[in-house]
C-alpha cells in the first residue's frame, strides 16, 4: 500500500513533536523545573508516531514508563504533559502523577506502567471488554525487550492468543534492560519474535526507526484484530539515543555505537524521504518551525500553571476497594 503525502506529513509532524517535546523536557530538567527523573524516548519515535497515526481515536494505548511520546502520539494536550513533569495543576493528573504516569482515558491512553511488565495483562483485559461489547476497538500495549523475561509477558500472551483478543503488544527493543544488553541475559536473539511460536504467533521484526514500515505493520494486524484474528506480537528494532534514565550516562555502550545509530536518526531519514518523494523542503520547514512553536507555547503555558494546593494531598490517592463493590 503506497501512502499518500498527507499521512506522510502526518508521521513526520507527529515525530517532530515527539522530539521537540523531549527535548525540551530534558532542558526544564537542566532548569530544575523537572523534579526527579524520566525517562526519555529520544530516537524511539518513529514506533509511538506509526502506532498513533494508525490507530483509531477509539482504540487503546498502554505504555511504560518511557510513556511521554506513546501518550503525546494519541493528541494528548502538550500543555498537560509538560505541566504534569513539572508537577503543576494544569498537568494531566493535577501535577501529582509525574513522568511515570501519564494518563488521559479521553485520549484512550490508557496510562504509563512503572512496574514492569504491568501492563500487558491489564492491556489484554481491556481488549477482553471490547470483544465481549463488540465494538472492534484494539489495545496497543508497549514494552522494552526487558520485559519479555517477565512473566507477565507469558501469560499475558498466552491468554489474548486462547481467547483471540483485539491486543496488539508491541516490543520496542532498543538492545539494552536498563542499563545491561538483553542479549547477555536472553537465550534467543530477538527476545519478542523468537517467542512467538511457543503461543502460536507468527514472527514479525520490523525496522523500528522507519515510521513508514511501523504504520503500514500497525494497520496491518489492528486491522486484523478488529474482524476477529486475534493477537499480534511485533517487535520493533530502534535504539535510544540517551541513557535509561537522566541518571545514566550511558557509558555501558561500546565504542561507536551510538554514533552508528545516530547516523539511523528515525526524523533525519524520514525528512531525506520526503524530500526524495518531490514534497519541497519549505513544507517541511513550515512544520518544523510549527512544532516547535506549539512546544514553546505549551512550555510557557506550563509554567504559568501553580503547583498544587496543599489541600489537594489526599485527593485522588485512594480508592476503596472491597466494601463498596462486595456490597
Amino acid at each position: 500500500m503506497t501512502l499518500g503525502h498527507d499521512i506522510r506529513l502526518e508521521l513526520y509532524r507527529s515525530q517532530l513533536e515527539l522530539r521537540y517535546c523531549e527535548k525540551r523536557a530534558y532542558d526544564l530538567f537542566l532548569q530544575n523545573l523537572i523534579k526527579g527523573t524520566s525517562h526519555l524516548s529520544l530516537g524511539q519515535e518513529a514506533i509511538a508516531a506509526g502506532f498513533g497515526v494508525a490507530m483509531r481515536p477509539d482504540d487503546w494505548t498502554f505504555c511504560t514508563y518511557r510513556g511521554h511520546a506513546h501518550t503525546l502520539a494519541r493528541g494528548v494536550s502538550m500543555t498537560g504533559v509538560l505541566g504534569e513533569l513539572m508537577g503543576r495543576q494544569c498537568g494531566l493528573l493535577g501535577g501529582k502523577g509525574g513522568s511515570m504516569h501519564l494518563t488521559d482515558v479521553s485520549k484512550g491512553a490508557m496510562g504509563s506502567y512503572a512496574i514492569i511488565g504491568a501492563h500487558l495483562p491489564v492491556a489484554a483485559g481491556a481488549a477482553w471488554s471490547a470483544q465481549y461489547r463488540g465494538t472492534e476497538q484494539v489495545a496497543v500495549c508497549f514494552f522494552g525487550d526487558g520485559t519479555t523475561n517477565i512473566g507477565a509477558f507469558h501469560e499475558a500472551l498466552n491468554f489474548s492468543v486462547i481467547w483471540k483478543l483485539p491486543v496488539i503488544f508491541v516490543c520496542e527493543n532498543n538492545l539494552y534492560m536498563e542499563y545491561t544488553p538483553i542479549s547477555t541475559v536472553t537465550a534467543v536473539e530477538h527476545p519478542a519474535a523468537d517467542r512467538a511460536s511457543a503461543y502460536g504467533l507468527e514472527k514479525i521484526i520490523i525496522d523500528g526507526n522507519d515510521a513508514d514500515e511501523v504504520y503500514h505493520t500497525a494497520g496491518k494486524y489492528m486491522e486484523r484484530a478488529r474482524k476477529g484474528g486475534g493477537p499480534a506480537l511485533i517487535e520493533c528494532m530502534t535504539y535510544r539515543h540517551s541513557g535509561h534514565s537522566r541518571a545514566d550516562p550511558g557509558k555501558y555502550r561500546p565504542e561507536g555505537e551510538l554514533e552508528r545509530w545516530l547516523e539511523r536518526d528515525p526524523i533525519k531519514m524520514y525528512r531525506e524521504r520526503l524530500l526524495g518523494l518531490g514534497i519541497v523542503e519549505a513544507t517541511l520547514v513550515d512544520i518544523e518551525g510549527e512544532s516547535m512553536r506549539k512546544v514553546d507555547e505549551a512550555t510557557e503555558a506550563a509554567k504559568a500553571s501553580p503547583v498544587p494546593s496543599i489541600d489537594q494531598i489526599d485527593k485522588n490517592v485512594w480508592a476503596d476497594g472491597s466494601t463498596a463493590w462486595r456490597n
